[in-house]
């Protein structure tokens, strides 16, 4: 199967080296609008110069692939998904926009024949199949808790954060209403509220609202779970901080801004931790039991290539749908994160070599 990686970025990039030693994949496409992508290591991958404001370059691009991943920002991915339904290939992406996803959604609808998965990675992604599962493990649900922190190992500054993965999505997560399950129904949230402690392994950490990471789950289990919500976990006091410039500042409504001021003032690290948590309460056989699936990842070198923790968690989730879908194991049209069962998960190359060993309860 001959896969098109859209952005060769950092997680474009770590996707593309995942699927180095994927059977499943022929070849890889690597298209981007940038030119001297390092490739240095990939035999599978070959870079195209790719604009996506070009409908006819991004067409070409697509026709050549049997699958698309759309690794570039998410204000890009409505135009690479219209390119993947008007030549019926199947398209996946990172996405956390909820708007995108809606758009990808009335796309699939329209479009025969192909497979339209998106909120495919870490979260949403790979903490909505995992959820989902705990979920479906029980005869009666109350609650679902869904946490995932991407953390630096090591912070001096104010917000005790620095950046490790997209600046625009992580400033758009901080912006939008998100959506959870109270009393079995559908709410929106506000971001940055909802704010918890809680303890890991010794380590405290701070949990709010932030909007995508609960991917179709509401929609999925109105009605069947009491509780069900998402949060980003991050160290004790960065959500004051957040609050106060995109709020009390309202920088909230100049994403552009504050996204050029964080990828100027904010350094990038390598060196960090993804933190993986959910919890899920409810009763089977007339016991009240409490399930959890819970760890800490780091990142590897794979390939003679130093991925980071946030890097490999993300393109692992992507990696495994994808050989699913070589399988023949997702169906056409639309597909949820929390239609895959952890079994499959775990079952690919990749999900259970990042996913696997976790601290999780039965």
């Amino acid at each position: 199967m001959k896969i098109g990686i859209i952005g060769g970025g950092k997680v474009g990039g770590t996707i593309a080296t995942l699927l180095e030693s994927c059977d499943f994949c022929s070849a890889v496409r690597l298209g981007d609008v940038r030119p001297n992508l390092k490739l240095r290591g990939l035999k599978k991958a070959a870079a195209t110069r790719v604009d996506v404001t070009r409908s006819a370059a991004l067409a070409t691009f697509v026709k050549s692939c049997d699958a698309v991943v759309s690794a570039a920002p998410y204000f890009l991915n409505r135009a690479i998904a219209a390119a993947c339904a008007a030549a019926r290939v199947s398209y996946f992406d990172l996405t956390e926009d909820v708007a995108t996803t809606n758009f990808i959604r009335t796309l699939a609808r329209k479009t025969k024949g192909a497979t339209f998965m998106p909120q495919c990675g870490l979260a949403p992604g790979a903490i909505n199949i995992v959820g989902g599962s705990l979920a479906a493990s029980l005869d009666r649900v109350r609650s679902v808790e869904m946490r995932v922190g991407a953390l630096p190992q090591f912070a001096g500054n104010q917000m005790k954060y620095y950046l490790s993965w997209s600046t625009a999505g992580l400033i758009n997560e901080y912006c939008q209403l998100g959506e959870a399950l109270h009393d079995g129904r559908r709410i929106e949230t506000l971001p940055l509220d909802g704010v918890e402690r809680l303890t890991i392994d010794g380590v405290e950490y701070e949990a709010f609202n932030t909007s995508g990471g609960v991917a179709t789950m509401c929609e999925t289990f109105a009605g069947k779970v009491g509780e069900l919500n998402y949060k980003t976990m991050r160290y004790p006091g960065h959500r004051d901080l957040m609050k106060f410039l995109l709020q009390d500042l309202n920088l909230g409504a100049q994403q552009k801004l504050l996204t050029q001021i964080f990828d100027q003032e904010v350094p990038l690290t390598d060196h960090d931790v993804v933190v993986f948590y959910v919890s899920a309460v409810g009763e089977t056989d007339g016991d009240l039991v409490q399930r959890s699936f819970v760890k800490k990842m780091h990142g590897a070198t794979v390939g003679g290539r130093r991925l980071s923790a946030i890097q490999l968690t993300t393109a692992a989730g992507v990696v495994a749908v994808l050989e699913l879908f070589a399988r023949g194991a997702l169906p056409r049209g639309f597909v949820k994160q929390e239609s895959i069962t952890l079994p499959q998960f775990l079952g690919t190359q990749w999900g259970g070599r990042v996913y696997g060993d976790a601290k999780a309860t039965n």
